[in-house]
C-alpha cells in the first residue's frame, strides 16, 4: 500500500460513522423540533417509553451518557413537563425518572418518526436491520477494547 493510500478519509469507517451521525442529526431535526425535542431529548424519551421509572444511571447506561451530560437534558424534559425526577425512596442517592401524562401522551406523536427516517435513508427493512447489527457490534468491541 502506497503511502498516499494510507489515509484516504473516504476509506476510514470511523469517517463514514461520523459524517452519517451528521446527516442523521440534520435529517432528525426538523421531524423532532415538530415534538419540542433535541435528538438526545428524543432518546431518552425512547428509552422512558420503553421503561418508565428507571434511574438516571440506568438511562445513562442505555444511551452511553455521563451522569453530568444526561442531569441537564432530563432537568429540560422535566420543565417541558415531560418527566418528573424523583428521588428514590429506599437509596436517596438515586434519582428515578417518571414519565408525566404529557411525557406518556407523546409517544403517540413520536410513534411516526422512525418510519420517516426509514424513507430517508432508503432502504429495506431487513437491510437496515443489517446494518445496525453491524454497527451495534462495532460499538460493543470497541467499547469492550476500552474496558480490557
Amino acid at each position: 500500500m502506497s503511502k498516499d493510500e494510507t489515509l484516504k478519509l473516504d476509506d476510514f469507517l470511523c469517517f463514514a460513522v461520523y459524517s452519517a451521525n451528521h446527516a442523521f442529526n440534520r435529517v432528525y431535526k426538523p421531524i423532532l423540533d415538530r415534538l419540542n425535542l433535541t435528538y438526545p431529548q428524543y432518546l431518552a424519551m425512547v428509552t422512558l417509553w420503553a421503561e418508565d421509572g428507571v434511574t438516571v444511571g440506568q438511562i445513562g447506561d442505555r444511551l452511553l451518557l455521563e451522569t453530568n451530560t444526561l442531569t441537564p437534558l432530563l432537568k429540560r424534559l422535566e420543565s417541558a413537563g415531560l418527566v418528573r425526577r424523583v428521588r428514590d425512596v429506599s437509596d436517596e442517592r438515586q434519582v428515578r425518572i417518571h414519565l408525566t401524562e404529557k411525557g406518556r401522551a407523546l409517544r403517540h406523536e413520536a410513534e411516526g418518526v422512525p418510519g420517516e427516517i426509514g424513507a430517508c435513508i432508503e432502504r429495506q427493512r431487513e437491510a437496515i436491520g443489517t446494518l445496525t447489527d453491524e454497527l451495534t457490534s462495532v460499538r460493543d468491541t470497541l467499547l469492550a477494547r476500552l474496558k480490557a
